[in-house]
């Protein structure tokens, strides 16, 4: 069966990094995980070709190759989803539609088309699919009913379908659920409340695998909370340090856990032993009554201010999120997610607005309310430029003008270098010691085009000669890292302007609302 894979189009996100790719060359940040794991769940004697959109178009010798489509895709790519689907029956074509967008609203008109819905995860569905192809059924649709895997059975991914040079980091999986109970995650509704982790010698023989393959930059494990399950992530991390020393530390790692990781000193010393340099944290908002009203308790045992300054110490740099439109939020929700990030320095601080996600807590809440303003048809997932889709407790105009004043403060570049500075003074340096590399030709032109437009041609060229000699004197061990992480704010300052654009205009689309204390959207 000649199986041609899609992985439809992203819209430009926070996370989208464009900027940043095009100094170092890259195409696009992560893979497309769930479909090179589809294809080795899949017969492996099947001739199989991936195309990522995000990376090329599909060529025309392509389409006329498939005897099968195998799309998937999150929220955020359902409209591109539903063109591939399009084109791909006008070919006359089979398609099978899965993954997170399909799971949650298999219904979708965007998925309508699509003669196989193959639902929920794999390792249970796939099989269930793979009998319909060979009885020659010309549809279905396959649900777990509820079931979860063993995962400890997943093949290691079709990494070798993957255009790698096109990717600045690689995607593994370790671990699937998440013990807590946000009301707005749909990540419970999709893997359980149970976090269920590969063994170590699964995980092990992936890094292999890409090892293999000649990769040789950083990793990104894919868990929504790496240590929802704490003690298999401590039999995990001495292997993964032993196989790193054993090469020369090949890999960087960065991953996804919840803010509790700072409450474990063991964790945090293995992973930055192992050289996970980076965590992403849903800090959500310093607003206790917020994070009660979300459930999000576990963010309210301690103050986060300290956890992100023990995690930071321990050598691990903090990324976060945050969210605005909670019910019952006070006016100047936003400046206190600034004041926040400001205090403790975190250098990638996403914000947005709330968003109901489709058979979430808070999506069935609201439902039940009658404040939802779409249908799960109509969601639109989780980006930064989308307001509400729901009727919040106050003003609309105000939280979206709070939010785009957020953060185009968080961003303004004498800020963000103010910000990026303290934060690596206070960084603990690597206790792990890897293979010294020479500096590409791709690294000194990316270096060289920092040093220009942050260190010459903007007005932050004083500061930043001043906290580049600092940082060499009082931290040079993360020298490298704070260079980096400036370098960042390249995509953040574009995409400013797309979420001041985007947000003016679905403002100006709205109905007119009651008199409010909102005031006209910045249009700097």
């Amino acid at each position: 069966m000649r199986t041609l894979f899609i992985y439809p189009l992203f819209p430009k996100t926070f996370w989208s990094y464009e900027k940043i790719l095009e100094l170092v060359n890259r195409k696009v940040l992560l893979p497309p995980l769930g479909l090179v794991t589809v294809a080795a769940l899949l017969p492996q004697e099947w001739d199989m070709k991936l195309v990522d959109r995000n990376v090329r178009e599909i060529i025309e010798e392509e389409w006329n190759w498939a005897e099968l489509v195998v799309i998937s895709g999150m929220i955020v790519q359902k409209d591109d989803m539903q063109i591939q689907i399009a084109e791909a029956k006008r070919r006359g074509l089979p398609v099978a539609v899965g993954g997170p967008y399909a799971s949650s609203t298999p219904d979708a008109p965007e998925i309508e088309q699509a003669d196989f819905k193959v639902l929920d995860e794999g390792e249970i569905t796939l099989p269930m699919f793979i009998e319909a192809i060979q009885r020659g059924d010309n549809s279905g649709r396959f649900s777990s009913e509820g079931e979860k895997p063993d995962v400890t059975a997943t093949p290691i991914p079709r990494f070798d379908l993957l255009q790698l040079d096109a990717y600045d980091s690689m995607s593994v999986q370790f671990s699937r659920g998440c013990p807590f109970n946000c009301e707005f995650c749909d990540i419970i509704v999709l893997y359980g409340r149970k976090p269920r982790t590969k063994n170590p010698e699964q995980l092990i023989a992936e890094l292999q695998s890409l090892y293999n393959l000649g990769w040789r930059r950083s990793i990104f494990l894919v868990d929504d909370n790496f240590i929802g399950n704490k003690r298999n992530a401590k039999l995990l991390l001495p292997q993964i340090k032993s196989w790193q020393e054993e090469r020369g530390y090949p890999f960087s790692f960065a991953t996804e856990a919840s803010v509790d990781l700072a409450d474990d000193e063991e964790m945090m010393r293995m992973m930055h032993e192992a050289r996970f340099e980076s965590v992403f944290l849903g800090i959500e908002t310093p607003d206790e009554a917020s994070l009660a009203t979300s459930r999000k308790l576990q963010n309210t045992r301690n103050p986060l201010d300290a956890a992100v300054d023990r995690i930071t110490a321990n050598g691990i740099r903090v990324m976060a999120g945050f969210i605005i439109g909670f019910d019952g939020e006070k006016d100047g929700a936003g400046r206190r997610i600034v004041d926040f990030v400001t205090r403790t320095g975190i250098p990638a601080a996403m914000m947005g607005m709330l968003q109901a996600l489709p058979n979430t807590a808070l999506w069935h809440r609201l439902e039940k309310e009658g404040r939802l303003i779409q249908d799960k048809s109509a969601a639109k997932g989780v980006n930064q430029t989308n307001l509400l889709n729901f009727k919040p407790t106050r003003p609309i105009r105000d939280i979206a003008n709070e939010y785009v004043d957020a953060f185009c403060a968080l961003y303004e570049p004498n800020a963000y270098m103010d910000r990026v500075y303290s934060y690596y003074l206070k960084m603990g340096a690597p206790r792990w010691k890897g293979t010294s590399k020479l500096p590409t030709w791709t690294d000194i032109k990316a270096l060289s085009i920092v040093v220009w437009r942050q260190g010459i041609k903007r007005d932050t060229r004083s500061r930043f000669w001043r906290y580049m000699l600092s940082m060499a004197r009082r931290n040079p061990a993360m020298l490298e890292q704070f260079l980096v992480v400036l370098a960042h704010n390249e995509h953040f300052l574009e995409y400013r302007a797309i979420v001041q654009r985007e947000i003016r205009e679905q403002l100006e689309s709205l109905p007119p609302e009651e008199p409010s204390t909102s005031r006209e959207l910045l249009t700097a």
